[in-house]
C-alpha cells in the first residue's frame, strides 16, 4: 500500500525513523546509479554521531532516552553484616534501581557521488536526522557543514523533519515543515532552498556534478515511495492519533484526520 499522504509521511518522525533513513539513503543511492553511469557512482556513506542523551533538564526531552524500565528491587528484609569485634551492622537493601544517561554512537547513511577516474568527492547528499538537529549533534553537523563550505564538493541537504533547528543561514527562508537545500560549488555562498508544505508532494531535484557535466535529476517523492512500497510502513505506524510533535496547527491538523480517514486508516470517529 502506498503513504496515504502525497508527499512526506509526519508519522514516520519517531520510532521508525532510523529504518526509514537508512531505506531512502539506499533508494537514493540506486536511483542515482541508473543516470550516472558511466562516469560515475553514488555510494553509500556511514559515519557515526556521538548521541548524548539527557533527561529533560539541559535542551533533551525526557521521552529521548530509550533505557529498560525502572527496576524495582523487592525488600528482602535487613542482612545483618559481621564487623570486627562480633557485632553485627543491619546493611540496608537498595530499594530502586535507575539507569544513567550514557553517550550513544548512532549510525547515519548518506550518498557520495564520486567520480569514478579519481575518486574524488563531487557531491555530498544529507539526510538529516534527529541526532543532526538537536544538542551537541546539532553543532557537530554545523561545525562539519562548514568545513564542507569550504571545499570543492558540492552538498545537497535533505530536510524532512519538523522538529529540531534548521541549518543556519543568512536570513530566513520561507516557512515550511520540510526544506530541499543545495549549495553548489559555482554559486557559494549562495544556497538554494526548496520549501515542502506537508500537503503537497516531495520535488525532483537536480543534482550537480563536476564541469562541464550537467546535473542530474533525482526525484526525492520517487525514492519515499519506493520505501513506503518495500516495507509497507502503513502497516508499522500508529494514525490513531496525532503525528509527534511539533503540534501541527488547526488546518494541518484537520487535514491529517480527513487523508487518513480517505485512506482507511482513520475511523470517522476518531
Amino acid at each position: 500500500m502506498p503513504s496515504p499522504f502525497p508527499g512526506m509521511d509526519p508519522y514516520l518522525e519517531g520510532e521508525m525513523w532510523q529504518e526509514f533513513h537508512d531505506r531512502l539513503a539506499n533508494q537514493i543511492s540506486t536511483q542515482l546509479m541508473s543516470v550516472l553511469a558511466p562516469k560515475y557512482v553514488a555510494l553509500l556513506a556511514k559515519r557515526y554521531v556521538l548521541d548524548r542523551p539527557l533527561l529533560g533538564i539541559f535542551d533533551f526531552p525526557a521521552e529521548r532516552v530509550f533505557y529498560p524500565d525502572v527496576h524495582v528491587v523487592a525488600p528482602a528484609g535487613m542482612q545483618p553484616a559481621a564487623v570486627p569485634g562480633g557485632a553485627a551492622v543491619v546493611v540496608a537493601e537498595p530499594v530502586v534501581e535507575l539507569p544513567s544517561p550514557v553517550s550513544e554512537e548512532v549510525p547515519l547513511l548518506g550518498v557520495e557521488i564520486r567520480d569514478v577516474a579519481q575518486r574524488r568527492l563531487v557531491t555530498l547528499i544529507e539526510i538529516l536526522s534527529p541526532v543532526n538537529k538537536r544538542g551537541e549533534g546539532a553543532r557537530e553537523y554545523a561545525e562539519r557543514r562548514m568545513e564542507l563550505l569550504q571545499t570543492r564538493t558540492h552538498l545537497l541537504e535533505f530536510d524532512l523533519l519538523r522538529r529540531g533547528r534548521r541549518i543556519q543561514l543568512l536570513g530566513e527562508p520561507p516557512p515550511a515543515p520540510y526544506y530541499v537545500y543545495l549549495s553548489r560549488v559555482s554559486r557559494r555562498p549562495l544556497t538554494q532552498i526548496w520549501p515542502i508544505s506537508l500537503r503537497e508532494p516531495l520535488p525532483a531535484v537536480s543534482v550537480p556534478l563536476l564541469h562541464p557535466d550537467p546535473d542530474v535529476p533525482l526525484d526525492l517523492q520517487a525514492a519515499v515511495s519506493a520505501c513506503f512500497d518495500l516495507v509497507g510502513y502503513e502497516r508499522l505506524l500508529d494514525y490513531s492519533g496525532p503525528p509527534s510533535p511539533p503540534e501541527l496547527d488547526e488546518q494541518d491538523a484537520a487535514w491529517v484526520v480527513e487523508t487518513l480517514r480517505a485512506a482507511g486508516l482513520r475511523d470517522a470517529q476518531t
